[in-house]
């Protein structure tokens, strides 16, 4: 299915721009790309804004006449992967407030209806808010939050309509259906009512760089332009949000940047009262915060790098008066808590897994849930109520479908709500799932999450699939998914490399794939393909590699190291132009992430990030086959990043495999917005691994 003979491939206009910093020069031929907000959304485009749009249109149809050969293989895909769900689906109530909550899907719909029945599951169903509706004639529209007031009569929500993560926060009264006249445009999703069911505490954002920067107070039917400003972040390096506590006595802002955390309260009784700082910003010590009865608890990193709990009272919360109630320990990473008014659930990793371990606050007794599989991926879900026995939670692996579970924490029995439903059926005895430990060239062990089909051939002849993170301490956990089983039932065996960068071995495993130890990501990612070849998992000319957004750096850093382990790379939203990005403080996450990539403003962070950065080592030699995939409005990976890097590929490698990318012209990091369209991309991924491969149905 490879084209015998491509096609011509655009080859982007090259105008050299100096960039000199440290008294070093880097020659960027295409940094013209580069288009402002203002030049995107305009409605007659100037002559730089449509030879950009010119070229990513041009490498789109590029990119669809190089796949013309699939385009019957991908509308399979697409309907293949569609039809595996539940087109009328329904989530698992759960019960907040007086009312029962959850989401509906209805066939032939792409987006949610949400819907809540006072009281019991028998009464009446009350649809608060149809997205579908909301989302007539938009070409892209998500909803980011909702947020219902104490007295159940009020919803804020916050919309986007252009997928940049730019919201407006809009307000319904859940008692006549009405949407209230106020709107509050350039704000951040989430928001707090507070108890008076009128004040309403919001985020925006700095309109150039889109961090979010103030917290404002809106008094319903009063107009913006009268809402107080009770909080303005002056650090650039810090997120913050405003959000209410489980016990919906306060009203709490949250500040944070990569080490450090900041909270500031006020009591929700009082919405015009000042907040008041938890404790003095440290500078390295990232805490959070939960309010019980009449004090905190608090998961903190301070002196205990896997974080321990601690708790205070509510009247003296300097770190000065926090107590010890779980030690820190070095072999397990405390990941966050639920309190119940009898029970507190601690949601522990060890060993690259989850375990949520259950004290009964009463007789102190201890127990951890029992899972059954040695790959599988639990946790916490919506817990709203403090008074119940019952713990809900979520359990999968990358062969069994998602449960939603209750668990009974004094009787220890589970109630299982729902299994997610495979539509056409799903035999998980048909697929086996294993973990794998790689050697790193450092001497420590890797873990690789693996599944496969029964009856694979591990002999070095299987396509295989290794995806990766490995930043800001995430952790890619080893879940089902039911579009996998496209390439599981193509002879495909799927991976995770749990690299350093993520958090899967506890604190010290992020620590050690960031700032200057960044190079033991890719060395990992690299590490773990060589144990899958030497173990005949599967071949250079079978493997294939993937990652997105600070995976999609990964990506970019592999093939300029190892290109020839790789028959073929998807990188998706790719962070590759690493340096020219952390110069530039008016672009989204810049100056959050310093503590993540380094500030290269210090030549000792400019000499190593040039290093790895992919878009300035790439380099005359061969590369794999590649599919890059953007969006043109995506505000967490600017466009120009993967456009400049295929430009500059193309212009530079020495070989004729294929180079292709794919640019969402509607859409920004996530993609397209309703139920099922993304998965016209997913279709389009795995046409190009099948096109590779020879695999033509």
């Amino acid at each position: 299915m490879i084209p015998h003979q491509l096609p011509q491939a655009p080859m982007a206009e090259k105008k050299d721009s100096a960039i000199t910093f440290h008294n070093h020069t880097r020659i960027d031929p295409y940094f013209w790309m580069r288009l402002t907000d203002e030049q995107k959304n305009a409605q007659s485009p100037d002559e730089q804004t449509q030879k950009v749009l010119d070229y990513l249109n041009a490498e789109n149809a590029y990119t669809d006449t190089v796949m013309q050969n699939t385009k019957q293989l991908q509308e399979n895909l697409f309907h293949e992967i569609v039809g595996r769900i539940k087109k009328d689906d329904e989530s698992v109530p759960y019960f907040s407030n007086g009312y029962w909550y959850y989401v509906r899907y209805e066939e032939g719909k792409e987006y949610p209806i949400f819907c809540r029945k006072k009281d019991s599951l028998d009464n009446p169903e009350n649809i608060f808010l149809n997205v579908n509706e909301l989302a007539e004639g938009h070409e892209y529209y998500a909803i980011g939050s909702l947020t219902v007031s104490l007295d159940n009569k009020l919803l804020a929500f916050t919309e986007d309509k252009v997928s940049r993560r730019i919201y407006s926060i809009r307000f319904k009264n859940l008692d006549t259906g009405d949407i209230i006249k106020d709107e509050i445009p350039n704000v951040s999703a989430g928001g707090a009512w507070a108890n008076d069911n009128q004040t309403f505490f919001y985020t925006t954002k700095n309109k150039v760089s889109l961090l979010s920067e103030k917290i404002w107070r809106h008094k319903l039917g009063n107009d913006i332009s009268k809402d107080v400003m009770v909080y303005h972040e002056k650090d650039p390096s810090f997120y913050i949000s405003v959000t209410k506590s489980k016990s919906d006595k306060y009203i709490i802002i949250g500040e944070s940047s990569t080490l450090v955390s900041d909270y500031h309260i006020l009591n929700a009784n009082h919405p015009t009262g000042e907040f008041k700082q938890f404790t003095p910003r440290g500078t390295e010590h990232e805490y959070s915060i939960s309010h019980f009865e009449d004090k905190f608890f608090i998961v903190t990193n301070h002196k205990a790098q896997n974080f321990r709990l601690m708790e205070t009272t509510e009247d003296a919360t300097d770190i000065s008066n926090w107590k010890e109630v779980i030690p820190h320990r070095k072999d397990v990473l405390l990941e966050g808590i639920d309190i119940f008014k009898n029970h507190l659930v601690l949601s522990e990793r060890k060993n690259a897994l989850n375990h949520l371990r259950i004290i009964n606050q009463k007789t102190k007794e201890q127990h951890y849930l029992e899972f059954g599989e040695e790959v599988y991926v639990a946790g916490t879900t919506t817990n709203p109520e403090f008074d119940t026995e019952i713990l809900r939670y979520s359990y999968s692996s990358m062969t069994t479908p998602y449960s939603t579970i209750d668990y009974n924490m004094n009787s220890k029995t589970k109630d299982v709500k729902k299994v997610s439903e495979v539509v056409g059926g799903h035999t998980p005895e048909n697929y086996h799932t294993e973990r794998q430990w790689a050697h790193a060239r450092d001497g420590v062990q890797v873990p690789i999450s693996i599944v496969y089909k029964k009856g694979t051939k591990l002999d070095g002849t299987a396509p295989l699939l290794l995806y990766a993170y490995g930043s800001y301490g995430a952790t890619m956990d080893p879940g089902f998914s039911s579009t996998r089983l496209s390439l599981l039932d193509r002879g495909f065996v799927f991976a995770i490399a749990h690299i350093r960068g993520g958090q899967s071995m506890g604190r010290q495993w992020y620590e050690d794939g960031k700032m200057m130890k960044k190079i033991n990501t890719f060395n990992d990612y690299i590490d773990c393909s060589k144990f899958l070849i030497e173990k005949k998992y599967t071949s250079p000319d079978h493997l294939y590699a993937m990652g997105g957004s600070a995976g999609g750096l990964l990506m970019g850093a592999i093939v300029n190291m190892e290109p020839q382990l790789y028959n073929g790379v998807i990188a998706a939203v790719p962070f590759v132009d690493v340096i020219s990005t952390m110069l530039d403080e008016t672009i989204p996450l810049t100056t959050n992430e310093f503590d993540e990539w380094g500030n290269p403003k210090n030549k000792e962070a400019y000499d190593y990030m040039l290093k790895y950065s992919p878009y300035d080592n790439v380099k005359a030699q061969e590369y794999p086959n590649m599919l890059i995939t953007t969006g043109l409005f995506d505000s967490q990976v600017q466009y120009w990043e993967p456009a400049k890097w295929l430009a500059k590929l193309r212009d530079t490698k020495t070989d004729n495999n294929l180079l292709i990318m794919h640019t969402n012209m509607e859409a920004g990091h996530g993609g397209a917005s309703g139920r099922f369209k993304r998965y016209r991309e997913t279709a389009l991924e795995y046409s190009f691994m099948f096109m590779l491969e020879g695999i033509t149905e």
